[in-house]
């Protein structure tokens, strides 16, 4: 189980961790077997050492990232958050937006076990 606080917290230290591209606070976060499915067709990222590149492919194309969690809930060991996020694209300067849900399920420890994402990118503008 996962209280409202904590699932609030554990929701901050996401969206600090990706815009910082922070590598150690963002797999502080997962337990070291966890599944990161980003595409729900795809197969899902699984452990450290997947997500800590995930983080850096990342980086490599994101700066100045700002990331919001507009609402979230808590259902027994799940939090849930619809969120929205803007950042520059390093290719060319232009502002990218996206908009997406998340369900995290969390083990005992407070560390995402599991970790679903659905989003959408807004049209794109160039810099």
């Amino acid at each position: 189980m996962i209280d409202y606080a904590a699932g609030g917290e554990l929701l901050e230290a996401y969206g600090r961790a990706w815009a910082t591209f922070d590598g150690d606070a963002w797999v502080a976060i997962f337990t070291e077997d966890a599944e990161y499915h980003g595409d729900p067709f795809g197969e899902p990222l699984v452990g450290h050492n997947a997500l800590r590149g995930f983080l850096l492919k990342s980086a490599e194309s994101q700066r100045d990232l700002d990331f919001t969690v507009e609402r979230h809930w808590v259902s027994g060991s799940t939090v849930l958050a619809t969120w929205h996020a803007s950042w520059t694209r390093r290719l060319d300067g232009g502002l990218a937006r996206s908009a997406g849900f998340i369900a995290a399920d969390v083990a005992s420890d407070g560390r995402i076990s599991r970790f679903h994402e659905w989003w959408m990118m807004a049209p794109t503008s160039s810099g």
